[in-house]
Order: structure tokens, then sequence, then C-alpha cells
């Protein structure tokens, strides 16, 4: 059966000279009856800031600028460190008492490694773990251009308990993440005619050496006992998969890179840096946003604030943006006079931020409901304060559509491990795992009303 006029594929691209435009959803991209129903993406994204929050006694003359909120379960009342978000009560979640039990065992700085690990990180063992961003990417990773999209401010992978991002492989290895606007969006958004002949070539050369690797192992194999063909076995498992990702890639080549709508370019400030923190987190979120519509990923990270101080660019952002002190002396300065309420207007301005990027997402609208429904949102420390590493502050948003119910403060005990909740966001994402880090179970209150 032919679209009828109104129909369109989910997929459908306006073709010009040296253009394609991507559609955003529309009505009539209906399943029909001669296409493959297709289901409605689910995505997952986390964010995170370094040194916790501001945590003042509930009766001081500060508790107004306690990030937890007042009350709990339905009744809570947002705080003036996260009323920004109000406007999103029904579509999030407050999360109390949650933490690592590893991480309690880490020093102070030392967490921000392990947010979406659960892994132990000490002076004799440094190796981490999977990711859940990553568990993830890598069950759908044949389905859009890029398995992920991982961000921090500072860039990079940084150093040991001083990470960079918040991304690590199945290996345990930092993913390095991304911090130029325009090198972001060149690489989602960007036409890229003399890069993508440059990687046809790289590709084609990076498939005739491995065709080579394979055709060289069916003769040596035969001369091997059986010790080392198992080690060969191994050795050439990995070499299948880059091959694999070297096929993906060549495919997604033959497909047009999505272009943006004008309003959304206009929205950009690409030119933006770690210099002027308000345009650059939110031309951080943008970009997390329109890849998001343009499904060139379904995950992605952002380290907003990292662990380290001096060293560390993010570490600046309340000076740059009119504090006097750097976000680690902010932070530490939480139980001086004056100093909860100021920690607590930077609690504030974070949150704005994070309201403008639910928004974005809230408004954005898809073949089921929008994209913030279809999204798993995860934004939190990893500190509860500067170096307590209990009860983290956390924040789940979006996945409506997923089996979340929201407009709760929900807390937990310090028995419960922060595993649990990530658990729960991989069954709602569709990729569900019997065992993630030091899980015991799931977190079952996130999912029912």
């Amino acid at each position: 059966m032919a679209l009828k006029p109104w129909h369109l594929a989910r997929r459908t691209f306006l073709m010009g000279t040296g253009v394609s435009l991507g559609l955003p959803w529309l009505e009539c991209m209906t399943s029909q009856a001669d296409e493959a129903p297709t289901r409605t993406a689910r995505r997952f994204c986390a964010m995170y800031f370094g040194f916790g929050v501001g945590l003042p006694k509930p009766n001081s003359e500060h508790a107004m600028w306690r990030w937890f909120p007042d009350g709990e379960g339905d009744c809570y009342q947002f705080t003036e460190s996260l009323r920004p978000l109000e406007t999103h009560r029904d579509n999030l979640t407050v999360l109390g008492g949650l933490s690592h039990p590893n991480g309690r065992k880490m020093g102070g700085h030392d967490t921000g490694d392990t947010f979406l690990t659960g892994a132990l990180l000490n002076n004799k063992f440094l190796r981490n773990t999977i990711s859940v961003d990553q568990v993830i990417a890598n069950a759908y990773e044949d389905q859009t251009r890029f398995s992920s999209l991982v961000l921090s401010t500072d860039g990079g992978v940084g150093e040991p308990t001083r990470s960079s991002t918040l991304s690590y492989n199945d290996k345990g290895r930092p993913l390095p993440a991304l911090n130029q606007p325009q090198q972001i969006f060149n690489r989602f958004f960007g036409s890229g005619d003399a890069d993508s002949l440059a990687r046809r070539r790289r590709l084609k050369s990076a498939a005739g050496m491995l065709d080579r690797v394979l055709d060289d192992s069916r003769s040596l194999r035969l001369r091997l006992g059986k010790n080392d063909r198992d080690k060969l076995d191994e050795y050439l498992a990995s070499v299948r998969q880059i091959e694999e990702r070297v096929q993906r890639a060549q495919r997604w080549l033959e497909i047009p890179r999505p272009e943006l709508r004008d309003e959304e370019r206009d929205l950009l400030h690409l030119e933006s840096d770690d210099k002027a923190p308000l345009l650059f987190i939110r031309t951080m979120y943008d970009l997390i946003y329109l890849a998001f519509r343009t499904d060139s990923t379904r995950v992605a990270t952002y380290q907003i604030t990292n662990m380290a101080d001096a060293s560390s660019k993010a570490g600046k952002f309340p000076q740059l943006q009119g504090w006097k002190d750097s976000l680690h002396t902010l932070a530490h300065a939480w139980n001086k006079p004056e100093g909860a309420a100021k920690l607590g207007k930077w609690d504030r301005f974070m949150a704005e931020q994070f309201s403008y990027f639910l928004s974005r997402l809230a408004a954005a609208p898809e073949e089921n409901g929008s994209i913030l429904d279809n999204s798993v949102i995860l934004y939190g420390s990893s500190n509860s304060q500067t170096h307590n590493n209990n009860n983290y502050p956390l924040l789940l948003a979006g996945g409506r559509q997923l089996g979340l119910h929201h407009g709760r403060f929900l807390k937990f005990g310090s028995d419960v491990p922060m595993a649990n909740l990530l658990m729960t966001m991989l069954d709602c994402v569709g990729t569900p795992r019997k065992q993630f880090a030091d899980s015991t179970g799931r977190l079952d209150a996130l999912v029912t009303a």
C-alpha cells in the first residue's frame, strides 16, 4: 500500500542543491501498513556538578537555601535553591539518601569519576568500570550516527579522581569529553564534504588493514597450540569489533547529516567559551537537545563542573558569573556567615540552566509525547557537601512515557545504593541488566504512582 498524500516517512529529508534538511516529527509521520512499525526513541542523559550543594541546618536563618526540599512525598516544597524548577515539578523527582557505598570509602574530592559507574577507586586500584551511559550506548550504537555525546567544561579525560569526563568504556577507560561548541556542532551537523572524503579514505585504509589481519590469522592459527589459539581468538574478537565499527561508520557516510532550522541556529552561541558561564552552559545544553531532536545520538553526558580545584576551568565559573569566590572556596564556606546563602544562590543559578534544558526538551513534540517524555535525565553530584560522600543531591527528570512517575521528593535509607537508581534507569530506556555495580534491586517507588 502506498503512502497517502498526508503521510510521510519518519526519516524524511528535504533535498536541494547541496542541502539536506532533516524534518522534525510531524503528525503525518505515522506508521503505515507498508512500513515496519517504529518505536519512539528512548534516550538517556546525565549532568554532573562537583562539590555538592548548600545544606544549612533546617532551622537556621539560611534554611531557605537548603538544596533539598521541605517535606517529602508529593507534599514537598522547593526551597530557594531549586525554585526555578517549580515549572517542571510534574516532570521530575527529587531523590535523597542515595550514594555509592564504594564512594563513601573514597576521599571527598575523589568521587566524580564513579558517579555513573559505582566503582571503587583508591591508591592501589585506579581502574574504573563501564559507566551506565555506555551500557545504553552500546545497546543502541547501530541505530544512530553517534553512539553517544560526551561533554564537559574542561574537556579531555583529566586524571584519576579528578576526571573531566563521566563516561567510561567496557574496559573502564575514560572517554574524552568535548568542550568546544563549534567543534561539537561541526562534528554533528557540519556538511563536511572535504571531511567526508578524508574519512572515506581513512575507513577504506582501516578496512584493508583489518582484512589483511584476518587473512593472516587463518594460516597462523593452524600452527598454534590450544592456549595460543585461545589467545589469538580473543584478540581476533576485538579485531572483529573494530571491523563492525568501521562498517557502521561507512554506512553512515551515505546518509546526509541533519540540517537545522533557522530559529534553532539563531539560538546557538557557538562562539561562547568557558569565560562566559551562562552562555557556555546553555549552548552545551542546546547541543544535547539538537543531537536528540535529530536522532544523531540517544545518549549524552555533560560534566558541568568537576572535583578539581585550581586546575579546573569550571571552578572559576562562580567568579566569572559575579561571585567573589571560586567554586571550591564557595563550597568550603557553606557553614560560615553568609556562606550558605552564597552557595545556595549558586545552586539556584545551576537550577535555572537545568530548567532551561528541560523546557527545550518538553517543547519538542514527538510521535509519543515530547523528547522529555521519552528521555531519562539524571542531574546531580557525588557529594552532598565538599567532603561528604553520603546523601547525593539528585534529580531524575523526564521519562513519563517510559514508566517514570514524578512530582515527589523520595527519601531512601543509607542502605540503598545509587546503583539501584542506575538499574531502574536502564530498565526505563529498554536496556535491562540483572546487575550493575553493587545494585541490590530496583527503585520501584520511581515507577509507581
